[in-house]
């Protein structure tokens, strides 16, 4: 499966791409707003592949992980979770800190939007973010989510406090 943008091309994310994702998963600057990164080993990374890879062998995969390729090379990734009904996914997505203010992040987004929206036949949308985390809730808001709320207690991997996260909703129908 592959799905192309103008500039970009989506493709199942897999262990063909675990050392560009060791790159950008194990840099501070590019994961210190998440939640489950960075990625302390590759064999963590490797780990995180091969579910990812197994999961799209499933008729009816549970989550969606995609490679981002720019000028045919592997610089980030976008995903959805799906909910047990699959009426609802969860986005999120990660680039290579070389890579941010182009608008690739949220290039991929809109193209993952629409693949789950036409395919999927999803009608609820969420996300969440570190709330000092703008550019990904710019992101979001350029997907047309509005911010629904703003929760306390949020621990990101790189952290040991207390957090702030904005969560970011869009229903449609």
């Amino acid at each position: 499966m592959e799905i192309k943008t103008k500039r970009l091309v989506l493709k199942p994310l897999g262990v063909q791409y675990l050392n560009s994702v060791f790159q950008y998963a194990s840099d501070f600057d590019t994961t210190k707003f998440m939640v489950y990164l960075p990625s302390e080993t590759i064999e963590e990374t490797l780990d995180f592949l091969q579910k990812a890879e197994k999961e799209w062998q499933k008729e009816k995969p549970a989550f969606y992980e995609f490679a981002i390729l720019f000028d045919k090379k592997h610089i980030g990734a976008v995903s959805l979770y799906l909910d047990d009904s699959r009426t609802e996914g969860e986005f999120g997505w990660i680039i290579d800190k070389a890579y941010w203010n182009q608008g690739i992040t949220t290039e991929a987004a809109k193209a993952l939007f629409d693949f789950a929206v036409n395919h999927l036949h999803i009608k609820h949308f969420i996300a969440h973010c570190d709330a000092e985390n703008t550019g990904s809730y710019r992101v979001m808001e350029k997907l047309g989510m509005k911010r629904t709320a703003i929760n306390e207690g949020r621990k990101n991997r790189s952290s040991d406090e207390n957090r702030r996260e904005y969560q970011y909703e869009l229903i449609i129908g």
